[in-house]
């Protein structure tokens, strides 16, 4: 274990390393001249070099590139070039809405989908099964954008319970965060729920089809049994795999949920900035956000190894 843990970090770090590297070139590369694409394009040239003397952005790529990563390990992420804020106190005021949002919305995929999934799966052959089934593939078909509309219609126009849009700061009043939260949250829960019900369903599938699960049927347990004592660790590997993988698509989609429901999460942020032509900002937030899928995806990686021994082996 500790050899495999071994390796799953150094892919995790030359994974990193390589984001980095391209996030810098591709960001530098579309930009051209970063000072000239901050200040516009009514510019004058003296003062176009004065902000590349004062933000180093003169001086050679790879010293821009170390003097970045230098300062993304110290926790500097840098500085806004317009408001002189650092880049480190923007993101964090936006994370303490973007991570509720995130990290409930995904508990109520899974809260959905567990369930929902199982009980598909294992009973298939039945109207209640098959119709679960149905629902999942429509909810997949159903744009993240458009199940917030339709939600906010309903329960914000229609029956009034809740805002459609809006944020209320957590410490002017919680319980106004947590209702501005709640539409948003089920639009991104709903939407990842009917994803993961098909996985679910389909691991549970294969796993009740496999020889060691009819062997146990056959000493008179039920499926549900059978399900939970012999088979319910090989079912939850390909879904911790597909859970990390969902994550990504998570955050993408976020920023259109901050956008329908008009949230000022760090995804709208990242997309003002872009507009505003914040390149330091732009960069170091998609890189922290690529840490974090990626940090995700090694959990998962170390999970899949606790609980298929034979992985272990393999790599």
């Amino acid at each position: 274990m500790p050899v495999y843990i071994a390796r799953k970090l150094a892919f995790f770090l030359l994974a990193v390393l390589a984001a980095s590297i391209a996030i810098f070139l591709l960001i530098r590369g579309a930009g051209g001249n970063v000072a000239a694409v901050i200040l516009g394009k009514d510019a004058t040239a003296e003062a176009i070099n004065a902000l590349a003397q004062q933000y180093g952005l003169d001086r050679p790529l790879f010293v821009q590139y170390f003097d970045w990563i230098g300062n993304l390990l110290q926790g500097d992420l840098g500085r806004s070039f317009r408001t002189n804020e650092p880049v480190t106190d923007l993101v964090v005021s936006r994370l303490s809405i973007s991570i509720p949002l995130c990290v409930s919305g995904l508990i109520l995929g899974l809260v959905i989908a567990i369930p929902a999934g199982t009980y598909s799966a294992l009973n298939s052959d039945k109207p209640l099964g098959a119709v679960i089934a149905l629902l999942s593939q429509v909810g997949i078909a159903v744009p993240v954008f458009w199940a917030g509309i339709l939600l906010s219609l309903l329960f914000g126009v229609r029956l009034g319970w809740l805002p459609t849009g809006g944020w209320t700061n957590w410490d002017v009043s919680f319980w106004g965060a947590v209702r501005s939260l709640v539409l948003p949250v089920i639009s991104l829960g709903l939407i990842l729920g009917a994803s993961l019900t098909r996985y679910v369903r389909s691991a549970v599938l294969d796993v009740m089809n496999q020889d060691y699960v009819r062997t146990a049927r056959a000493t008179g347990m039920t499926r549900m049994q059978a399900l939970l004592q012999v088979g319910l660790r090989n079912a939850a590997l390909p879904i911790a795999t597909v859970v990390g993988l969902q994550i990504a698509e998570l955050i993408g989609g976020t920023v259109i949920i901050e956008t329908v429901f008009s949230l000022p999460g760090l995804s709208r942020m990242i997309l003002a900035n872009v507009a505003a032509r914040e390149v330091i900002v732009v960069q170091s937030t998609v890189m922290l956000i690529i840490i974090f899928v990626m940090f995700i995806n090694l959990i998962v990686d170390l999970l899949y190894g606790v609980l298929d021994p034979r992985v272990r082996l393999a790599r």
